[in-house]
């Protein structure tokens, strides 16, 4: 299988290459950047390691290598300038976003190939995607709120002194502010969070607001967010990879699932080699729901602001 990062000489895309590598699942993976300098360094420093890795190959390149691709992971985005706003940010990553698709409208692909958009405003970014290229369905999917999900196990685990990877609990909705905890389901091997010693209804909405915060956390003390983003990435594309059909909270345009359409959250989804194969409608509390589809809505406006 071949994935091509586009954007793969920045921190994120550099890192989740790094995290196949380490996985070593995929064959060939392709870095590309418009900073050529960087994808051929990243790429130079990759191929060093594969001795002691798995059998790989690593290229880079401009929009062109990502030829004959299984997998386009898009990471490439921009940085928010001294008082810009949010939507100025969010209008020139859609403007770079739209100029990608056009590149990559010219690249011989195969017929099912996977987009996966990792770039931020993920959620407007998968939207658009799905609208310019309605045909491709499922095979177009945002990573939306799998990192979320990952800082809110760990978080979980961190505050209450248990294994993370026992954990499953679940972020859903926009990959921002109008996230959404869903405590309802939250467990340990069966056992419901909430009956855990020391998990009270402060400590809950705490640990909530604290992955809200995580990201801009991150960003203040390092500049941005590389490792954690990369192993989801990855989680996401070895599920693509090996056909797992594993049940993750990735972005997808939604038609009807949770009272909800045209726009693209997360909410749990089947993956597979076909990508997104299909959306689960997990039971939700009232609040919950209600919570999801006011996500949604912060979404459509933010959307009729850009279109």
């Amino acid at each position: 299988m071949k994935v091509s990062i586009i954007g793969g000489g920045g921190r994120v895309g550099s890192n989740a290459a790094f995290a196949l590598q380490m996985g070593g699942i995929v064959r060939d993976i392709a870095l590309i950047d418009v900073a050529q300098d960087l994808a051929d360094g990243e790429a130079l420093d990759l191929r060093h390691g594969a001795a002691s890795c798995a059998s790989q190959v690593f290229t880079s390149g401009d929009t062109s290598a990502a030829r004959d691709s299984d997998i386009v992971v898009l990471t490439a985005g921009l940085r928010r300038k001294p008082d810009e706003s949010r939507l100025d940010l969010i209008s020139r990553n859609v403007a770079l976003f739209r100029t990608i698709l056009d590149d990559l409208e010219k690249v011989p692909l195969p017929k099912d190939w996977i987009l996966f958009v990792v770039a931020n405003p993920v959620d407007i970014l998968t939207f658009i995607a799905s609208e310019t290229w309605r045909s491709m369905g499922g095979r177009i999917l945002g990573l939306g709120t799998m990192l979320d999900t990952l800082r809110f196990r760990s978080l979980i685990g961190d505050r209450l002194g248990i294994d993370p990877t026992q954990i499953n609990a679940l972020i859903l909705g926009e990959h921002g502010d109008s996230q959404v905890a869903v405590w309802s389901t939250a467990g340990v091997n069966g056992v419901p969070v909430s009956a855990l010693p020391g998990c009270t209804g402060e400590v809950m909405a705490e640990l909530a607001r604290q992955t809200k915060t995580s990201g801009a956390d991150v960003i203040r003390l390092k500049g941005g967010a590389g490792y954690a983003v990369a192993v989801a990435i990855r989680d996401v594309v070895h599920a693509i990879a090996l056909d797992s059909r594993a049940i993750l909270p990735v972005c997808t345009r939604l038609t009807g699932a949770y009272g909800l359409g045209d726009v693209a959250l997360s909410v749990p989804t089947m993956v597979g080699r076909g990508g997104a194969l299909d959306v689960i409608e997990m039971p939700l509390s009232p609040d919950e729901r209600e919570a999801l589809r006011e996500s949604g809505r912060v979404l459509k406006e933010t959307l009729a602001s850009v279109s």
